[in-house]
């Protein structure tokens, strides 16, 4: 296997896994189930693919960003955003924190925003990879906020 298929795979593997894994030791439970929700609130089976798709493009986002300069700010801003989205669920579902978990979803929008803005030119592909995944976020800060307001 060449080394630029085999960087893909690990950015696929390691995004992907780790997303599923913390998916899986953070479900929303019964906590979650409780909570009065807003009308626009997807029904839980969206989220598991959702998730899954999104993490595949910025898999290929980061891989793309990686190869193009390894230690440069757009790689550095596109770590620091898979930082916050995996901090996000163990603060909402274990720590029942909705306003932290705002806080972040917010950092983590800046940075998928400037993410963006970084390759626009730089890395056209990664950018538009990255242009759902602004949009579910923006949702879901949306959802994050209702949800703190209804509770």
């Amino acid at each position: 296997m060449k080394a630029r298929n085999r960087s893909l795979l690990i950015f696929l593997v390691a995004v992907v896994g780790i997303g599923w894994l913390i998916g899986a030791t953070n479900l929303p439970g019964a906590w979650y189930a409780a909570l009065q929700k807003p009308t626009f609130n997807p029904p839980n089976w969206v989220f598991a693919p959702t998730w899954t798709i999104l993490y595949v493009m910025i898999a290929i986002a980061g891989w793309r960003t990686y190869l193009q300069e390894v230690n440069g700010l757009a790689l550095q801003v596109w770590l620091g955003q898979m930082a916050l989205n995996f901090l996000w669920s163990p603060i909402v579902f274990r720590l029942h924190n909705l306003a932290m978990g705002l806080s972040v979803i917010i950092l983590l929008l800046g940075l998928i925003l400037l993410f963006i803005g970084l390759q626009w030119r730089a890395n056209r592909l990664a950018a538009l990879l990255f242009i759902p995944y602004a949009g579910w976020v923006a949702f879901a800060s949306l959802l994050n906020f209702a949800l703190y307001r209804l509770n």
